[in-house]
């Protein structure tokens, strides 16, 4: 994918809040000369990690991982922090409609299961990631999405809360009310990506930074990858590149995904008496119910994170023009804090499917090479999980991923006309939300 942050240096890691807030990321040297392996995987984020994972502890595998700048460097050391449910833009009803009542049952399992795996990983691998409160919540925009939200009360202890409700609990923002999920977390997305890659080392997983995919190639009965100064022959190999794939390198890929755009800025630290004065001082993760969202959280170290998506491009005049729109939402649902600095500001991908769901499967045509991507910016959880339950097809077992995972996306658009189709799309979407803050 022809992108100014996918053909970055590998030493170019965003100047991010994370970045800034632990230690610095430990650089794996590229590959070079020729190796072997029974299992190799294409990028070092939370699904490429815990696939290597999976396999060296269930399969004793130690797969190969290979990533175009170092481990962690996408998606899953600059996202929001957000470990919770999602992964899919399809309600039960839609799961239900598509594949049945079982495998809506079967997502909505795997949904909490992926949770509990990054709570097991925490605790399993020693890691320290800044958890923060248990809980989400979804806040309504206008009066309109109140209404759908506030039916939506019940279902796995989903609580609705009403203005004044949400005043009380340090939640006061220019809101129609708010529907509380007991589900979920926050966490530091940077420590629990090195966190992984500690453990993948003792585990005996073989990673290499700066080492970009250049090739594809069937060999006998497995696959040739290329590097500018390596190759590996692999039985099986996997995909795990989410956001940042190059569909050149994976043709059946093209047009079947759609990275998007997402930017995060974090406010210099507020004081208790600035928190006060917007009524804002919990902890718990949120985000709005806007077609072109936005999502925040007050970190642990009292700066205020708030994300928002709708650049079609991360070229660098497109993200500055986009910092400055993502300031101006921030300051209309928060006005209290418009004085506050903005601190830092940086921007990743995110990517969809066709089928608005993750794919966890094996590429048509193309025994033993598959995919694990998709996650509809929501990955901390679903793509820890996703990694695990496709590690056992790897090692030449059942592809555990649920049902919809496995349901191939269509086409998208052409990845030339996308562009156009994302700035299309962005601008009717905001046009539909509405103005903000009111």
């Amino acid at each position: 994918m022809p992108d100014a942050q996918a053909n970055a240096p590998a030493t170019d890691w965003p100047d991010s809040h994370w970045l800034a807030s632990t230690e610095p990321p430990a650089a794996f040297a590229p590959l070079a000369g020729e190796t072997r392996a029974e299992v190799a995987i294409v990028g070092a984020g939370y699904a490429g990690l815990n696939a290597a994972l999976e396999l060296a502890e269930g399969h004793g595998i130690q797969a190969v991982v290979l990533d175009a700048g170092q481990p962690g460097w996408g998606a899953s050391g600059r996202n929001g922090g957000f470990c919770c449910k999602g992964g899919a833009r399809l309600s039960a009803a839609q799961i239900a409609s598509r594949l049945g009542e079982g495998a809506a049952g079967e997502w909505a399992a795997f949904e909490r299961a992926a949770i509990e795996r990054v709570r097991d990983n925490l605790a399993r691998y020693g890691i320290d990631a800044d958890s923060g409160p248990e809980g989400e919540l979804q806040l309504a925009h206008n009066q309109r999405a109140a209404t759908r939200l506030r039916a939506e009360t019940g279902p796995g202890g989903a609580q609705w809360l009403e203005p004044p409700a949400l005043a009380e609990r340090g939640l006061k923002g220019r809101f129609h009310g708010g529907l509380l999920s007991p589900t979920g977390f926050p966490l530091h997305p940077m420590k629990y990506a090195q966190g992984l890659v500690r453990a993948a080392e003792v585990a005996g997983v073989r990673l290499h930074g700066d080492s970009r995919v250049t090739a594809v190639a069937r060999e006998g009965a497995g696959w040739r990858l290329a590097t500018a100064r390596g190759h590996v022959l692999a039985r099986r190999v996997l995909w795990a590149t989410n956001g940042y794939s190059d569909e050149a390198m994976l043709p059946w890929l093209a047009g079947r995904i759609l990275p998007l755009v997402s930017a995060i800025m974090v406010t210099s630290p507020l004081s208790e008496a600035e928190r006060e004065a917007q009524g804002w001082t919990s902890q718990i993760m949120a985000y709005d119910s806007r077609r072109v969202l936005h999502y925040f959280r007050l970190l642990p170290c009292g700066r205020f994170l708030f994300g928002g998506r709708g650049s079609a491009s991360s070229a660098s005049r497109a993200q500055a023009a986009f910092a400055s729109v993502l300031r101006a939402e921030f300051e209309a649902l928060f006005p209290a804090w418009a004085g506050v600095a903005s601190e830092r500001y940086w921007s990743g991908h995110v990517c969809l499917t066709g089928s608005r769901a993750p794919w966890c499967a094996e590429v048509p045509g193309h025994d033993g090479l598959f995919a694990a991507l998709g996650w509809h910016g929501n990955g901390v959880a679903a793509a820890s999980e996703g990694g695990r339950r496709i590690a056992p097809a790897l090692a030449g077992g059942a592809n555990c991923a649920p049902a919809l995972a496995q349901h191939r996306p269509g086409r998208v658009v052409p990845p030339l006309l996308r562009p156009l189709a994302l700035r299309a799309g962005m601008a009717l979407a905001r046009l539909a939300d509405g103005p903000i803050g009111r």
